[in-house]
């Protein structure tokens, strides 16, 4: 993960990944993880999402993480949210914050730390990840270490997926295509996988693309 290439991409609002509504397909999906009010969601990579306060109003506590740490202060803010800090140092020796605040009755917890800094006891007990932009964020190399940390993190919590499905020789990642086969390949060996969607979609980088947008959800076996 190349902390100066997604700063510089924050830093010269080059977010197209952003989006400025709440995604749909997280709205008709997600409830096939029959979670209960009170559960904590985990996402990764999490920007500054608006779907974590559509999450956080469905009853769900939620813990992100983030490494930009401008992007996670750009969420309290559009929000409208006020955030307790606090810092501390990761097991890398690296220095983390965490910015916590209360939506709709549920507690936010962002942390501004590279995903691989973080452990099960900075993030407490997860009961689901949601994964829109994390895994199509990463090149193929560092796939398996990320989601190794996200189960590790997250104890095997299911996982509700999101993936990007075009000819990868067409344009350069991120978001990267990722196909069916490799979806099996990364997660069959602890997951039982379900595909919820797949559609084509737009990539708002190449309108002019052929994309077939899937929802994925897995579950610990």
């Amino acid at each position: 993960m190349n902390p100066e290439f997604w700063q510089q991409r924050w830093e010269n609002k080059q977010i197209g990944f952003n989006q400025s509504a709440i995604d749909p397909i997280l709205t008709a999906h997600f409830p096939a993880l029959n979670l209960s009010a009170g559960n904590s969601v985990f996402v990764p990579l999490c920007g500054k999402s608006i779907d974590m306060r559509w999450l956080a109003e469905q009853g769900y506590n939620i813990v992100g993480v983030e490494l930009v740490e401008s992007a996670v202060q750009q969420f309290f803010i559009e929000q409208d949210l006020t955030a307790t800090i606090t810092q501390s140092i990761a097991t890398d020796n690296s220095s983390i914050k965490c910015y916590q605040g209360q939506l709709a009755g549920q507690t936010i917890s962002l942390w501004a730390a590279n995903i691989f800094a973080l452990t099960p006891a900075d993030i407490g007990p997860i009961d689901a990840v949601y994964d829109r932009a994390a895994l199509i964020a990463l090149p193929p190399d560092m796939r398996p270490r990320y989601n190794e940390q996200v189960r590790a993190l997250t104890g095997n919590a299911p996982q509700y997926l999101l993936t990007l499905n075009y000819e990868q020789s067409q344009r350069n990642g991120p978001p990267f295509s990722i196909s069916s086969q490799q979806v099996e390949d990364y997660y069959s060996g602890h997951y039982q996988i379900t595909e919820l969607l797949g559609e084509p979609t737009i990539l708002n980088a190449a309108p002019e693309m052929a994309v077939t947008g899937h929802v994925w959800l897995l579950e610990h076996q």
